[in-house]
């Protein structure tokens, strides 16, 4: 017998069966999906499931800002954009951008030459 649930002191079901019925739910919406993947294929809008999905994924994150901030977020810190381009990504200015990430916790670590050959170099331009 599975494990019961417990919210507010109600008893929701039986867990195994509600893995079930989501793992059901869950088919339920790949087919419907599919079926309307087909359907606008069938219709002529798209040549190809990979333009459905391409749209799909533009349309997702044209509508839902604070995924393109996660993205942004994510590849800056993996170190494959930079500062300017991750603002850019996360649709916000650089300062904007590096409040995100105060405000989140991250920490940037900024090398720099030492002060000395700073200070030839601005010698040497004065």
């Amino acid at each position: 017998m599975g494990v019961m649930l417990r919210s507010k002191g109600f008893i929701i079901g039986n867990c195994n069966y509600l893995i079930l019925r989501r793992h059901d739910k869950m088919e339920e919406l790949s087919v419907d999906i599919e079926r309307k993947v087909g359907a606008l294929l069938d219709a002529g809008y798209y040549s190809n499931k990979s333009e459905v999905i391409k749209n799909a994924v533009i349309s997702l994150f044209r509508e839902n800002a604070e995924l393109n901030v996660a993205v942004a977020i994510e590849l800056y810190m993996k170190g494959e954009v930079s500062l300017s381009k991750a603002a850019e990504i996360a649709g916000v200015t650089t300062i904007e951008f590096k409040e995100i990430l105060g405000k989140r916790g991250f920490t940037r670590e900024i090398e720099a030459r030492p002060a000395e050959e700073m200070d030839a170099k601005l010698r040497k331009y004065l």
